[in-house]
């Protein structure tokens, strides 16, 4: 496997690997290796089918179905599918994948590992990711604001904390009454310790972050959307532009990212898995 450096201190672009192979163990690790090194992992031009596909996150850990199961593939429930093409009057998967900066999964209690994305049709203009690099802007916090941040939990729920009506915090919405129910506020940490790199990173200070336990509700917004400014800023971040049939990975425990707009007569079709961590942080 050769690695070629996509962004100036993170995203990394792996060479000579075949996906649709089994990996060895000792290959697998060095895979492994080079994604919490490099934060964002691309395969180019790969050829998958879902089972093959699904094969290759598994060796990641454990994948969680999204909660929006209307669009999970039809054989494989751990496959998201997201897509702005409709067939038949009837959307073929989820089109809004999240165009503002967030981190997948810091909604639920068991917050996500690894996202993966395999693109099957590219739009002809747009549809890229945006990147941000949460440990570089922990690392350029001044003292005095790591300092603050000591023992900060901030209250999490699914949608986006700069949508200031209710109702579209739950995600404006595509979800049942059902999905709803399931999804309850849970706690993370604002400055949370990576458990497997051990690295400060911040954590999920732009979307599903609310409030601030035992903090008053303008002064932890007003925290949070400082924080969020920081952390967002272009020398943190990394653009990522698909060719069909590439496969990316991030590392949700230490990045934002943010989907773009596509035109909605411009296909755009990609499989999407996510990763739980495999233990809960205190």
């Amino acid at each position: 496997m050769q690695l070629k450096k996509l962004g100036r201190d993170f995203a990394l672009e792996a060479n000579g690997v075949d996906l649709a192979q089994p990996l060895s163990d000792a290959a697998f690790g060095e895979v492994e290796k080079a994604f919490f090194t490099g934060q964002v992992l691309v395969f180019r031009g790969q050829k998958l089918i879902a089972r093959e596909f699904l094969g290759f996150a598994r060796r990641f850990g454990p994948p969680e179905p999204h909660v929006v199961d209307q669009f999970h593939h039809p054989e494989y429930a751990d496959i998201l599918i997201l897509s702005n093409v409709v067939r038949d009057g009837k959307p073929t998967g989820l089109a809004d994948a999240g165009t503002y900066f967030h981190t997948d999964y810091s909604y639920l209690e068991m917050p996500a590992r690894a996202t993966l994305l395999y693109s099957i049709q590219v739009p002809r203009a747009g549809g890229d990711t945006l990147f941000a690099n949460q440990y570089a802007a922990y690392d350029d916090l001044p003292g005095a604001m790591k300092k603050r941040l000591e023992g900060l939990v901030a209250l999490h729920h699914y949608g986006n904390r700069d949508d200031l009506e209710e109702t579209s915090r739950t995600a404006a919405s595509l979800l049942t009454e059902e999905q709803k129910r399931r999804l309850q506020w849970v706690r993370h940490p604002v400055a949370r310790r990576h458990p497997v790199t051990g690295r400060t990173a911040l954590y999920a200070v732009s979307g599903s972050s609310f409030g601030i336990e035992g903090m008053p509700e303008g002064e932890a917004r007003a925290l949070l959307d400082e924080l969020k400014r920081h952390a967002t800023l272009e020398k943190y971040r990394y653009r990522l532009t698909y060719g069909v049939g590439d496969v990316v990975i991030w590392d949700n425990a230490s990045l934002l990212h943010s989907a773009t707009l596509t035109d909605p007569e411009d296909a755009r079709t990609l499989w999407r898995i996510t990763i739980k961590e495999t233990r809960r942080q205190p």
